[in-house]
């Protein structure tokens, strides 16, 4: 096994909007909108890092629960940057995943995703999974009912190939920002060997500097994948000789 030392595929609970409009005195719905800025922000260093696949937890399942201004101004703003960002997402070679329970949402945001993922459907130089409407549990039983109406024994390999994220490999890095330590179900099956940092930069001020020390905490990680040290020492060694 080589050392790793830039993620293939990073994901980002985005966490922190709310308290970094409260600490200046805004409204909730300022730090969603500074959170876009972040996303467009990461998503550019990731590319420039050499990441291929960022996906981030944009608006879970649970989230349903916020305040109903809060909810619709989050919807409003989420159709409005997709109106504003896709055309240079797409020239950027960036190439657009909704992952998420669609049902329930307006027919604004709908085809705003279908929009988008036919816009960007072809390019390959970074794959951008938005979850919005998702929960991690949601997605197990999604593919479990999908597997269970085609008659497909449920078994660990039909299962992943039956998830919402089975057109990427699953995530090196976890990131959340935000200071809270849990993954509020996120990503529950893909994360199962991912390394996690968390920060304590709220959402809309993680940048460059920010991601690029997530991603050397992670170089720094020895991945074992269930075998032990000594183990994976020996295949370091023996690469490093050539």
């Amino acid at each position: 096994m080589t050392a790793q030392t830039v993620p293939h595929h990073i994901a980002i609970v985005m966490d922190g909007n709310g308290r970094w409009a409260n600490k200046r005195f805004l409204p909730r719905i300022a730090g969603h909108k500074q959170g876009v800025n972040s996303l467009k922000r990461c998503a550019k260093a990731c590319d420039a890092r050499g990441v291929r696949v960022l996906t981030v937890f944009a608006f879970s399942s649970e989230n349903w629960q916020r305040p109903t201004d809060e909810v619709s101004g989050i919807m409003d703003l989420f159709a409005f940057a997709l109106a504003r960002e896709v055309p240079q997402l797409k020239a950027d070679g960036v190439q657009l995943r909704f992952i998420g329970e669609r049902q329930g949402l307006s027919d604004k945001v709908l085809r705003g995703i279908e929009q988008s993922e036919v816009a960007t459907a072809s390019n390959q130089r970074l794959v951008l999974n938005v979850c919005f409407n998702y929960g991690g549990r949601w997605d197990i039983v999604q593919a479990a009912a999908k597997l269970g109406a085609q008659g497909v024994p449920v078994t660990e390999a039909s299962l992943n190939q039956a998830m919402a994220l089975a057109h990427v490999p699953d995530p090196d890095l976890v990131i959340r920002t935000g200071g809270e330590l849990r993954i509020s179900n996120f990503l529950l099956w893909q994360s199962a060997y991912s390394e996690f940092v968390f920060t304590d930069t709220l959402w809309p001020d993680f940048d460059e500097v920010a991601l690029e020390a997530a991603i050397s905490a992670f170089a720094a990680r020895e991945r074992r994948f269930g075998k032990t040290s000594d183990q994976v020492k020996p295949d370091v060694l023996l690469a490093s000789d050539h």
